[in-house]
């Protein structure tokens, strides 16, 4: 009895397809300028649809997008992320402060985020009604409301210098922190 081998380990009656010009037909070869359209992404990786996967690409590496939007102008000044906290016990002079950023910052088109609301901190002071310590024992008790409001935004910092020369109400203090992105 004969082993089978590979050539004729086919079923009777059947006939081998899968020949190297054949497999060459439905499995293109990579493109040879992939490294040229894709330089973050190294050779070994397939292309699926011209796009690589996002672990395929080289961490450090920034291919940037050639071409843009028509019309639309690329800034030199770098966009940064501002962070202006506002704090106040006065709720009405804080949302009015809050609300003139915002429409400031809308009208020269800038990405806001907020004004986010965080919880309002309660701070309490009991504290004896008599000075010498004698009679009833009675208590005043004291509190200060502290409100906070975040607000971001996506700009260069000379448009933002424009944007906080608002007039700031009285009892509302301002922080502005700038991060690059």
């Amino acid at each position: 009895m004969e082993l089978p081998t590979q050539a004729n380990n086919l079923r009777p009656g059947c006939r081998k397809i899968h020949t190297a010009a054949a497999t060459a037909a439905f499995h293109p070869p990579a493109p040879a300028s992939c490294d040229q359209r894709y330089p973050s992404v190294t050779g070994r990786q397939v292309l699926t649809r011209g796009y690589a996967k996002m672990a395929d690409v080289k961490p450090g590496k920034y291919v940037p997008p050639t071409g843009g939007k028509p019309g639309v102008e690329d800034s030199s000044t770098p966009i940064q992320r501002i962070r202006i906290t506002l704090t106040s016990r006065n709720v009405k002079n804080l949302e009015k402060v809050c609300a003139d950023l915002i429409r400031g910052a809308k009208d020269k088109q800038l990405k806001v985020k907020g004004p986010v609301r965080m919880p309002t901190k309660v701070l309490h002071i009991t504290t004896r009604k008599s000075p010498c310590g004698e009679g009833t024992n009675t208590y005043d008790r004291f509190e200060m409301r502290v409100h906070k409001r975040l607000i971001d935004l996506h700009s260069p910092a000379d448009v933002v210098k424009q944007i906080t020369s608002i007039s700031i109400e009285p009892g509302v203090e301002v922080e502005v922190i700038i991060v690059d992105v």
